[in-house]
């Protein structure tokens, strides 16, 4: 089997799905029965995995490695088995916490519970964690969906890019602060605001991930964006900046 190779005879291909809203066509019944959802939107695909730079189709992709796990074609889903506090809202736990020590100090203080002793303390330290818990749930931004199939799992380490993996670590992760996931990628890629750009109120929002693996047995990263005033041309006149942006060696295929 070959292994995996970053050198210009391969490139890692990232595959961006964008969902706008669709409006019937005059004319194109057969195109409407086949895209349109119970929420009347239409899908488009954008493709980014890992393939050979002699391929007709242009996706990034990596070829697999040697090694044991399933192979090509294994459209089994993989658990996620992955633990990590970057996975845990911090915003909930201090709510929880701060939540109990305030329930539980108010309650020894008027002698409702027992432990009177230590009820200043627990109002000391409960309103705190409380008001912050409630400061990082207002700031929070929740991790995107990642359906990962087990083929692709299998072939993750050998064959996905170091930013491949790092795209998939930031939007499977509680952040903080952060308008939108991939907030600083899209502002360079569609320009809010600038000339021949988008207005930010247009911008394109990250609405899942997907592992997978091609037909060639090439690992593949697709990103699904919902983008409800934006046309798939905007996308596909933009391709070469997602593939200098989640380069080197990244091609970005849409549709």
């Amino acid at each position: 089997m070959a292994s995996c190779s970053y050198t210009s005879a391969a490139m890692s291909v990232l595959c961006v799905r964008v969902r706008r809203r669709f409006f019937p066509v005059a004319g194109q019944p057969q195109r409407l029965a086949l895209t349109r959802t119970r929420t009347r939107t239409a899908r488009h695909m954008v493709v980014t995995c890992a393939a050979e730079s002699s391929t007709p189709t242009p996706v990034a992709t990596a070829e697999p490695g040697p090694g044991p796990g399933p192979g090509p074609g294994d459209k089994t889903i993989a658990p996620d088995e992955e633990f990590s506090l970057a996975k845990v809202s911090f915003g909930t736990i201090g709510i929880a916490l701060g939540g109990s020590l305030l329930f539980y100090g108010f309650g020894a203080y008027f002698t409702i519970l027992p432990g009177s002793e230590w009820s200043a303390l627990m109002l000391t330290y409960g309103f705190p964690l409380a008001i912050i818990g409630m400061a990082l749930k207002y700031a929070e931004l929740k991790p995107v969906p990642c359906i990962t199939f087990s083929d692709a799992q299998a072939l993750r380490e050998q064959c996905a890019t170091p930013i491949l993996k790092q795209v998939r670590s930031d939007v499977t992760r509680y952040r903080y602060g952060d308008e939108q996931h991939l907030d600083e990628a899209l502002k360079r890629i569609f320009q809010y605001g600038l000339g021949g750009g988008i207005p930010r109120r247009n911008a394109p929002k990250l609405e899942m991930i997907r592992e997978e693996v091609t037909e060639e047995g090439k690992y593949s990263l697709v990103l699904v964006f919902e983008a409800k005033a934006l046309q798939l041309s905007d996308f596909e006149q933009r391709q070469p900046k997602f593939t200098s942006f989640f380069g080197p060696g990244i091609n970005a295929e849409i549709s």
